[in-house]
């Protein structure tokens, strides 16, 4: 098994209540996502959120990045430090260095995060349909996302080249969004995001409507994302249990509990404890194969 340990907690849910209409959405949500250590890696997090149609997904989705109010509970994200700001520079393995060498990865040592609530814009939201300026071109999208990163200050043109590099669009960027295929906006998505600096990246449906070749690169890439900081976490919602649980390190299941109105959290599934994160070809293995029937027995 991969040797792990987790560290502080980077994002807690707490007693997240939400109505709508008189009508009970999601009930007493909590949960939370700690940071992962592995030896000599920089490791982000893969958390998958998934629940059957209708069940709040959508709800819990913009509760998290902040864009939506709950009526009770909250949602709380790490912060800076209590003696200095954090540094979260995004870096990918193997790449050059896309901005300014004095940067150090992040130290565990000192003083703990603090915990704040979330606020609207922390969190980098992939929306399914891809929005995207359709009067700009692509590096024009991208420069503006990249100038509101202070970190990126005086790199913004290295890093947008860096990353149009490293997910295949090098030679779109003088296009506009009608110009480009499903997955070319997609990517540009998760670039603008990426450049924002935020540490998470919240995935609305990223697997929806793609062919097998087109998955097989996404998967690719949110796998790269997610090595790129040690803090860096992605929280993907979608149907396709198959494909988002083969790249987790953790599943939350969404669903109802017999007395309890409105969703909330079934079950939760640590995929590292089941030997079941980092692998390749992980579906191909028995215990993934029981995991997913476990899942949808949840459903």
């Amino acid at each position: 098994m991969t040797i792990y340990s987790k560290g502080e907690t980077l994002l807690q849910v707490k007693n997240i209540s939400l109505t709508y209409d008189n009508k009970c959405i999601l009930s007493d949500i909590n949960f939370s996502i700690d940071d992962i250590i592995r030896p000599g890696i920089q490791q982000g997090q893969v958390v998958s959120l998934i629940g059957r149609s209708g069940i709040g997904k959508t709800q819990l989705f913009r509760i998290l990045s902040g864009l939506q109010k709950p009526d009770k509970g909250e949602i709380l994200v790490r912060g800076c430090p209590e003696n200095g700001s954090p540094k979260n520079i995004t870096r990918f393995p193997d790449s050059a260095n896309i901005c300014p060498s004095d940067d150090e990865p992040p130290v565990r040592s000192g003083k703990p995060w603090t915990l704040r609530p979330v606020h609207a814009g922390d969190m980098g939201v992939i929306f399914q349909n891809y929005y995207q300026f359709g009067w700009r071109t692509v590096e024009q999208s991208l420069r503006l996302a990249a100038h509101q990163n202070k970190a990126l200050m005086g790199a913004e043109n290295d890093a947008i080249l860096e990353y149009a590099a490293q997910f295949d669009l090098s030679d779109v960027l003088k296009r506009y969004p009608k110009q480009l295929s499903g997955g070319q906006q997609q990517r540009v998505s998760i670039i603008q995001q990426l450049l924002k600096g935020s540490d998470f990246l919240l995935l609305d449906e990223p697997f929806s409507g793609l062919d097998v070749c087109v998955l097989d690169k996404v998967v690719s890439l949110l796998l790269k994302v997610s090595l790129s900081h040690e803090f860096k976490t992605l929280i993907i919602v979608s149907h396709d249990i198959v494909t988002t649980v083969a790249i987790s390190d953790t599943v939350f299941i969404l669903g109802k509990k017999n007395g309890l109105e409105g969703s909330t959290i079934v079950q939760s599934i640590d995929l590292m404890e089941r030997g079941l994160a980092w692998q390749e070809h992980v579906q191909e293995k028995k215990a993934f194969t029981e995991t997913i029937r476990e899942i949808k027995a949840c459903l």
